[in-house]
């Protein structure tokens, strides 16, 4: 079987070259969109020094409560950098127009069904208990006005959480992804208890040696390691009445 254009499975297996240089089986089975290694030549002419991964996410999330007051779902939407986009649609749409969320049905399913692998890099905790996510429903893919492309999937709770004090990550690991919550509204309540609040903190600085083997990484292609991603990420904090 043909796999989709940009599918996670094809990327990963496009990999299999760089990765089985690397030590962990963890980061044997890293998380790659399809052209992510086509990508770090040109990243290495075009992006700034500090920039280290080879795909970009702008994440948006929302926060979904239930009638009892206690978070249910999470619902990611994802805008991927133009060159991640590009890849995606290039000679797919006719005339030079829009894909449709129809003609990206079948990568939007490839994409979600892949990402279990990668628990959908997504981390939460309720009250310092890891949060344990069901299989992706609402899933979509579609092409902006501006040519980016946007994922679109909720992620339920196997079990609704408490919202006294929940923590969310979004982030890959390995950090061949980066993952940066948008600018404007990055975290959003839908059905949210009065007095519920978010607070977006930033992500510590790298230390010196870490800053190092990042860059390493980026001109050898190697993962920087297992933990980066998390060291990189920037947590949300919700707290209810």
């Amino acid at each position: 079987m043909t796999e989709a254009r940009g599918s996670i499975a094809a990327s990963v297996r496009a990999g299999g070259g760089a990765t089985r240089r690397l030590s962990s089986r963890r980061a044997r089975r890293r998380f790659l969109w399809a052209f992510a290694l086509a990508a770090v030549g040109a990243a290495a002419l075009s992006a700034p020094v500090s920039a280290h991964p080879h795909v970009w996410v702008s994440a948006q999330e929302e926060v979904i409560f239930g009638a009892k007051g206690q978070i249910e779902a999470i619902r990611h939407a994802w805008v991927f950098d133009e060159a991640y986009s590009a890849f995606v649609t290039q000679g797919q749409a006719k005339d030079g127009g829009l894909m449709t969320k129809e003609q990206l049905a079948p990568l939007a399913k490839s994409n979600v069904e892949d990402l279990a692998e990668f628990e959908y890099f997504t981390h939460a905790k309720a009250s310092n208990a890891k949060v344990e996510f069901g299989a992706p429903i609402d899933y979509s893919l579609e092409e902006r006005d501006d040519k980016l492309i946007v994922l679109r999937f909720t992620l339920p709770l196997k079990t609704p959480a408490s919202a006294k004090i929940f923590s969310l990550q979004v982030y890959d690991p390995t950090y061949f992804v980066a993952y940066e919550l948008a600018k404007d509204e990055p975290i959003r309540f839908v059905g949210a208890p009065k007095g519920c609040s978010a607070n977006v903190l930033g992500a510590k600085p790298l230390a010196a040696d870490e800053s190092k083997k990042l860059t390493e990484s980026f001109f050898s292609g190697l993962s920087p390691g297992t933990d980066f991603g998390v060291k990189l990420a920037t947590p949300i904090i919700i707290a209810c009445p």
